[in-house]
């Protein structure tokens, strides 16, 4: 067996890879073959998507139901492996739509591409040249990418901040509008091209230059009336905004919180193979600009209904990546049948909502654990060994008992085939 510094492994193709990895982590041939499972998306695909592949790897993908977003139904796509998030977010969706559904709004493409800027003399004087210059600037900028621009989208402005005066850094924010794309790609583009302008335009040194992941010009909101009598009585709508208000006051519970959020949100980008970690990032960078505190907002209206609202930044994209090459995400988005980047924030804020309201209202009335740990129960029961119609058995039977443990599991699967 040899170490980890392994020269040219990236070099070796899949079957050759695993056969080191066969010797080297003492791997049986049953989990060779497990490996050699490519599933839809096949060993050419995969092997050219990242670097050093040797497999991938299978997430459940369900649909969450019930959405009605801006008067239109639509079936949600979740690709994760957490038991009762698809459930809740079906459950949530369904109660929505006795006052109506989600409305959901989402602002222009904007997104941000950074220059950072250090070293020179005035950074106020640099900061001033710069705007003096912007619409040169912008023009440079759109010529990187023509199809952009006539479709509508390209560089749009030019920002500059002042970070440190004592010893002087700046950075330059270009503004673009990458109309249906996440935008990550044609921004760092823009934005190398610019640095050497920059630079001699600040007289300072330009060292990164990069989109930023925190779109705060690139905001989906949504809106929901729950009404009171279905969602449990005046009892369940005050818990729901108690727990709210516990997450606004303390970030050790904003974060569980906002985690609920992206549990359905991160699901949705995952399954259409869109950059759920930079959204997660933007997310939570989002909610702590003014201190850490809750992503969404609930309140009680005139009728004593419960009202909820999301505002977060989606820098999400239906052209271009992964999200256009691999062949479920390409399946996934039309089972979506979202015609534009804009439609799809909206989609995911509106996911992001019912799965806040179906976690804070499970915690204010019943406790989380109570349905979460039924439907976790088949994993459990997957995992002591059980297969076929032993998992349901099996599942039940510690459900019934009230013991959702992995030893339970066993002692339970090690009694059905003892009696049979």
């Amino acid at each position: 067996m040899t170490g980890s510094n392994i020269p040219g492994f990236y070099k070796l193709n899949l079957e050759e890879r695993r056969e080191f990895l066969k010797k080297f982590s003492d791997l049986t041939e049953e989990e060779i073959s497990l490996l050699r499972n490519m599933g839809g998306l096949g060993e050419n695909l995969a092997d050219h998507m990242i670097e050093n592949v040797i497999s991938v790897m299978e997430i459940p993908i369900g649909i969450a139901v019930n959405f009605l977003i801006n008067d239109k139904d639509y079936l949600i796509p979740m690709a994760i492996e957490e038991p009762s998030v698809v459930a809740a977010a079906s459950n949530a969706a369904k109660m929505a739509r006795v006052k109506g559904g989600f409305k959901a709004v989402s602002s222009e493409p904007i997104m941000i591409g950074q220059i950072e800027v250090s070293g020179m003399s005035d950074p106020f004087g640099a900061k001033f040249r710069i705007l003096e210059k912007k619409k040169d600037l912008i023009e440079i900028a759109n010529r990187q990418d023509p199809v952009l621009v006539k479709l509508g989208g390209g560089a749009k402005d030019i920002e500059v901040r002042v970070l440190d005066e004592k010893e002087p850094m700046i950075v330059v924010h270009l503004l673009v509008d990458v109309r249906d794309a996440m935008g990550a790609n044609a921004v760092n583009t823009m934005a190398e091209t610019l640095a050497p302008y920059i630079s001699q335009i600040s007289k300072g040194k330009v060292r990164l230059r990069i989109l930023s992941n925190l779109a705060t010009y690139r905001i989906a909101r949504a809106y929901a009336i729950f009404d009171k009598e279905t969602i449990g009585g005046e009892d369940a709508v005050n818990g729901i905004i108690e727990a709210y208000k516990f997450a606004i006051l303390d970030p050790y519970r904003a974060t569980t919180h906002n985690k609920g959020i992206m549990n359905g949100i991160d699901a949705v980008l995952v399954a259409t193979a869109n950059d759920w970690r930079a959204i997660e990032a933007g997310a939570h960078a989002y909610a702590a600009l003014n201190g850490y505190t809750s992503i969404t907002k609930w309140e009680k209206n005139e009728d004593g209904d419960l009202v909820g609202s999301i505002e977060i930044p989606m820098a999400v994209g239906i052209v271009g990546g992964a999200t256009a090459s691999h062949p479920k995400a390409k399946i996934m988005r039309k089972i979506l049948r979202v015609d534009s980047a804009k439609e799809f924030s909206n989609v995911l804020a509106s996911v992001g909502l019912a799965q806040n309201f179906a976690a804070i209202r499970a915690l204010a009335m019943e406790g989380i654990q109570k349905g979460h740990m039924e439907l976790h129960a088949r994993n459990v029961a997957i995992s002591a060994g059980a297969t076929g119609s032993e998992i349901d058995k099996v599942a039940e039977e510690m459900i019934k008992r009230k013991a959702i443990r992995a030893d339970v599991a066993l002692e339970i699967l090690n009694g059905i085939r003892n009696k049979n």
